[in-house]
């Protein structure tokens, strides 16, 4: 296989090396109409007063002292690098915990769009946590400022205003908990009603803390369900670990590269490693990758295996195979997850992922089409 794709990625590196030059072009102008729309933008907005009479409660609040762009993804050498999460509190259920589990004192914010912000909806749902911990879901499209919270006019189905703190976008629920904060504004946030500050917005520490400090508070039959148990956490780390490096991240490694050798490095190992997964399932003795036991490492590669075909195939240009034509045993594992339990399903809004990807990425997709197809964007079991 590793020869096969190397063979692939010459061919792909001959036949796209005239096309290099135009790309960047384009990519350069692209970047200064989006710089003239914001001047524009901003001098429209000052005249009006606009700054001061809406967002007078963030008056105080300053913008990020760098010159990086929210939507400026790769580095220098042309690689993709996820910034590490800022806010890693924990809520617990110990008697003297500073964040206690408690109904109604935590929020979540999520994008649909987001497949870790998933992650926190699917357990959520999954552990019976939807009247416990509420949700604000932001509107699909990622800006220069970030996450925004959808108009009440604009009629964005699934998504509102946000009625904790009175932000129009993400960063001012950021910024109400430290004004100096530099890093990026991302989903999910967990949201503390009560103290007004961020606990965590990590999702992999997000649900874990899900799985366990609820549970003096839920139904019976949720409190026995633990996708980290013991006697599989050495596994499911172990799994969580190049899933993650190569799939859930090697995606991004891949669509935001802006070199061809970082782009066929990662796109490669991509394909390797659902090669793997691939394997994994074919022998696995049940449904999940570790058997018969839904786990944390399913509930973490899901949504990304749901975005590949719809999104990730031709707007990261991960197209040397599909799901649905070229892995039969993964396509078998996400029509089961997808399906027959409920929260995989309710969780994935399609609409929402097709076009914040295709409209946000406007280095990637600079007109900002979204394309109509795979149709359907899932198909039933039977096919």
């Amino acid at each position: 296989m590793s020869q096969n794709l190397t063979s692939i990625s010459r061919a792909i590196s001959r036949s796209l090396k005239s096309s290099l030059r135009i790309h960047s072009i384009s990519r350069t102008t692209s970047s200064a109409l989006l710089t003239t729309t914001a001047n524009t933008t901003r001098f429209l907005n000052k005249k009006r007063g606009s700054d001061t009479t809406i967002h007078s409660n963030f008056t105080q609040l300053r913008t990020m002292s760098t010159d990086t762009k929210i939507t400026s993804w790769a580095s220098k050498d042309g690689e993709f690098r996820r910034q590490a999460s800022s806010f890693r509190d924990q809520i617990s259920s110990a008697p003297d915990a500073q964040f206690p589990a408690e109904k109604g004192r935590y929020h979540l914010y999520v994008s649909y769009a987001c497949p870790w912000a998933t992650r926190t909806l699917i357990v959520r749902q999954l552990k019976g946590l939807e009247d416990i911990i509420s949700v604000s879901v932001v509107h699909w499209h990622l800006g220069e400022k970030g996450w925004r919270f959808a108009e009440v006019d604009e009629k964005i189905p699934d998504a509102g205003p946000d009625d904790l703190v009175g932000a129009k976008f993400l960063r001012e629920v950021y910024f109400s908990v430290n004004p100096d904060y530099t890093g990026r504004f991302t989903v999910p946030v967990l949201w503390d009603k009560k103290l007004k500050t961020i606990v965590n917005n990590e999702s992999s520490e997000i649900i874990r803390m899900l799985y366990t400090e609820f549970d003096g508070l839920i139904a019976d039959e949720y409190k026995n369900l633990n996708f980290y148990a013991p006697e599989h956490a050495k596994q499911i780390d172990e799994m969580n670990d190049w899933i993650y490096d190569t799939i859930n991240n090697g995606v991004y490694k891949s669509g935001f590269a802006s070199t061809q050798e970082a782009y066929e490095r990662n796109v490669l190992r991509l394909f390797e490693a659902l090669d793997r997964v691939e394997d994994i399932l074919n022998k696995s003795d049940g449904p999940y990758l570790l058997g018969k036991t839904l786990t944390e490492a399913d509930i973490r590669l899901f949504p990304t295996i749901i975005r590949f075909d719809p999104v990730y195939v031709q707007h990261f240009k991960c197209n040397i195979k599909m799901i649905r034509h070229d892995y039969p045993v993964i396509h078998k594992w996400m029509q089961h997850l997808y399906w027959d339990i409920p929260a995989f399903k309710d969780t994935c809004n399609f609409e929402h992922i097709k076009k914040h990807y295709t409209k946000s990425h406007t280095q990637i997709n600079p007109f900002s089409i979204t394309p109509v197809g795979p149709v359907p964007d899932i198909l039933p079991k039977s096919e």
